[in-house]
């Protein structure tokens, strides 16, 4: 074993020639490409991106291009790995700053990819998802799941930014991409499932053979301000030296939010270094909060609020808030991927 495989070169000319004419190829020279030894090769390289040199370029968009020519006025978070204008922050994972000034509407549509979106800064916008008008405040995890119709709205005063996250990249790759169109939705008038059925940890709607079947996708909206407190409470109780991380999870079944894509909420406590095991999933993370460093294959970011930045699968990654205050991340990820397709996997740091 480990000996070197034969290379394309090697084979004669002519025989090269009957393989391309006939749309063959021999698999040997190219094995290591799709198949290296012990651990992925992966194309994606760590990134990070600064909000503070993003802004004012999204900003600039909105004056540029008006809504109606973007349908989403979005900048791309592009993997230096894959060059210019990639389409992708890491292999599966979709990443994009989208603007919406007041008085717009971004038009309804649905497609295949699932999206959520975490926002950034500004108040007044909504995303109505399916007829469910979910209201955006800063640090809200919204989901739009493959299949929902969706648009946006902002009946605020200043602009409105969000971050989003799709498996789009997954969908390009199998070709099973597409979108549709249809007129702006009619809200329900009622408040979204986050603040009615699902208000509370551990509760959900009692079963009833009179009530409807519960939706796939029963809550669409995760308030941030449930989410630092549930974190806050829980780094009370956590041993030091770890991240306190909680999970986005439908509360229905308990599995992921999304079936591809997983949102983690972090708080990484003042003074404490926390160094996760190596991960096959990729993962980019949000700041929501606070300011800090972290190490990404030798790289070292140093963070604040709104930044993002990313992590090639099997990252050596260790993570640190500086002074006197938490900081707040989301980590987005393909684990609920990789788990269903049966290789999702954790080893210990060298």
């Amino acid at each position: 074993m480990g000996h070197a495989l034969g290379t394309l070169e090697e084979l004669p000319l002519a025989y090269r020639a009957a393989l391309a004419r006939n749309s063959l190829a021999p698999l040997w020279p190219m094995m290591r490409n799709v198949l290296p030894h012990g651990a992925p090769q992966p194309v994606s390289r760590q990134n990070l991106w600064r909000f503070e040199t993003l802004r004012p370029l999204l900003l600039e968009a909105g004056d540029l291009t008006p809504v109606e020519k973007a349908e989403r006025r979005v900048l791309v978070l592009t993997d230096p790995g894959r060059g210019e204008g990639a389409m992708q922050a890491t292999s599966v994972i979709y990443v994009g700053m989208q603007l919406l000034k007041p008085g717009e509407t971004a038009p309804a549509h649905r497609h295949t990819p699932s999206a959520a979106r975490i926002i950034v800064e500004g108040e007044g916008a909504y995303t109505v998802v399916d007829g469910e008008k979910c209201p955006m405040h800063r640090g809200d995890l919204v989901l739009t799941p493959g299949g929902a119709w969706h648009d946006h709205g902002h009946s605020g005063t200043e602009p409105v930014i969000w971050l989003d996250a799709l498996d789009l990249p997954l969908f390009v790759y199998l070709e099973g991409s597409y979108a549709e169109e249809a007129p702006l939705q009619a809200p329900r008038n009622r408040p979204d499932a986050s603040e009615a059925e699902y208000l509370s940890a551990g509760l959900v709607p009692s079963r009833r053979p009179d009530r409807a079947p519960v939706s796939r996708y029963p809550m669409l909206r995760y308030p941030w301000s449930r989410t630092e407190a549930a974190l806050r409470s829980l780094g009370a109780l956590a041993a030091p030296g770890e991240a306190v991380e909680l999970d986005y999870v439908n509360p229905e079944t308990g599995e992921s939010c999304l079936p591809t894509l997983g949102f983690t909420a972090m708080m990484l406590r003042p003074g404490e270094k926390a160094t996760p095991p190596l991960r096959s999933s990729s993962a980019v993370f949000h700041v929501i909060s606070g300011t800090g460093t972290s190490t990404v294959n030798g790289e070292r970011f140093a963070w604040g609020p709104a930044d993002t930045f990313s992590a090639p699968v099997f990252s050596t990654l260790s993570h640190e808030a500086d002074g006197t205050e938490p900081a707040f991340l989301i980590r987005i990820h393909d684990r609920p991927l990789q788990e269903r397709l049966g290789y999702f996997e954790e080893r210990v740091r060298p």
